[in-house]
């Protein structure tokens, strides 16, 4: 007897803080309840047989109304009701989420001579994401860059560079980007504002984030997908280095195009092997 109902976001999770209110015609309140850790409202209370609304309201969601007929058993069933984050964009779960670097790309790409692209990655690095519960402009992402593991698919060029001409990583052996805030800037896209240090150099960066979705993994766990891209220009970061080889063509370009392609499991550690 009474009302039940399943409250999810568009990829199916639960809001376990949603509250659900309903009034008969009259507008008059006679029912409030709060989700459990499911995202389940189960309401025992018998209610008169007829028409009710059913409003459904989260922090950093966008409000849900549906109709309920109430049976003579006094019985609700609302089914799934889904909410939208409040502005259209979507993020994971609240909570922690570690990057898995078997699965993901920490990638750069820059001209070279002027007439082709370079592509290199770094293949040694950490990263965890915090998506706050309520207010998610206080989520956080964290990540820390070994400089050494560059990787262009030549090791003359790598070897340069690490060198004191670009990396330098014997004095600088960590790259490290930390988050300022989070803005929405579209439908399942975010600008993620922080501070970048590359060189001994920080400087504040902008991320463009696309949020792809999530899913289960074979392993058993949950897994969020991410894309980032932004421009970096070496000047900023005190890496000067720039071999001009003719009329005034570098062989290395100034400008660096970053591109991140994430997966993240959900947790503070990353599953044992």
């Amino acid at each position: 007897m009474g009302l039940t109902a399943k409250i999810r976001t568009r990829d199916g999770w639960a809001v376990s803080h949603a509250v659900v209110t309903v009034t008969d015609m009259t507008g008059a309140q006679v029912l409030r309840a709060e989700a459990d850790v499911e995202g389940a409202v189960r309401d025992v209370n018998p209610l008169a047989p007829g028409p009710y609304t059913v409003i459904v309201t989260a922090v950093g969601y966008a409000p849900a109304a549906a109709t309920a007929i109430v049976t003579a058993s006094g019985r609700a069933e609302v089914g799934t009701v889904t909410l939208a984050r409040q502005g259209g964009t979507e993020l994971p779960p609240p909570g922690p989420w570690t990057v898995d670097p078997a699965h993901s790309t920490v990638g750069a790409v820059a001209q070279h001579l002027g007439i082709s692209s370079v592509r290199g990655r770094f293949t040694d690095f950490t990263a965890s994401v915090e998506i706050a519960p309520d207010d998610i402009a206080k989520s956080r992402v964290e990540a820390v860059i070994r400089a050494a593991s560059i990787d262009t698919g030549n090791g003359m060029r790598d070897d340069h560079l690490r060198s004191a001409d670009f990396l330098d990583v014997a004095r600088y052996p960590e790259i490290t980007y930390r988050s300022t805030a989070l803005t929405p800037a579209g439908s399942d896209r975010w600008t993620v504002s922080g501070e970048l240090t590359l060189h001994g150099v920080v400087r504040p960066v902008d991320l463009d984030l696309a949020y792809l979705g999530t899913g289960a993994d074979p392993w058993g766990g949950t897994r969020a997908a991410f894309r980032a891209t932004t421009e970096l220009h070496r000047e900023d970061f005190a890496m000067n280095y720039n071999q001009v080889v003719q009329a005034g063509i570098a062989a290395i370009g100034t400008t660096l195009k970053v591109e991140l392609d994430i997966q993240a499991v959900q947790g503070d550690a990353l599953p044992q092997a």
